[in-house]
């Protein structure tokens, strides 16, 4: 269970992931030592899972983001993992997330323009294994991206 300085860490360590641990110490108000001790312990327990870089792909050419819903063909026993399986080496797929209801997976797909997603979509999405029926939803705007959470 966390306590109040584990808390405090990872409400600093949210706000500003790059902060060396000399910086997160200072801002927590204990030493490099202790704050990194506390940090290591958290990744081990795994409730810091790692450091990513947030990547803004509209300004490396990607204009356009879908999210499809599939529903998977249940009468094939390995439907799942095989459409799971190919959907990983769809280089523009950049995330797989499954459900329980009538929908199987979704999938977050990225192209530079309509005309790569219509190609993207008839050449490697379609051409997936086990899939019954697909609803695509063009994205129109991102109004909050925050996966921080009060600790």
């Amino acid at each position: 269970m966390l306590d109040d300085l584990d808390r405090r860490i990872l409400r600093h360590f949210q706000a500003d992931p790059s902060l060396s641990a000399a910086e997160l110490a200072e801002r927590c108000g204990i030493s490099a030592g202790v704050c990194w001790r506390r940090v290591e312990k958290m990744q081990a327990a795994g409730i810091i899972e790692g450091h990513e870089a947030v990547i803004d792909w509209a300004a490396l050419g990607y204009a356009v983001e879908v999210s499809l819903r599939v529903t998977l063909d249940k009468t094939q026993p390995r439907a799942f993992d095989e459409f799971t399986s190919a959907a990983r080496e769809v280089a523009e797929v950049i995330e797989i997330q499954t459900f329980l209801g009538r929908v199987d997976v979704r999938l977050s797909v990225l192209a530079r323009d309509m005309s790569h997603y219509q190609q993207l979509y008839r050449d490697r999405i379609l051409t997936l294994p086990h899939i019954a029926d697909i609803e695509a939803l063009m994205h129109i705007a991102r109004l909050k991206r925050d996966e921080v959470l009060p600790v």
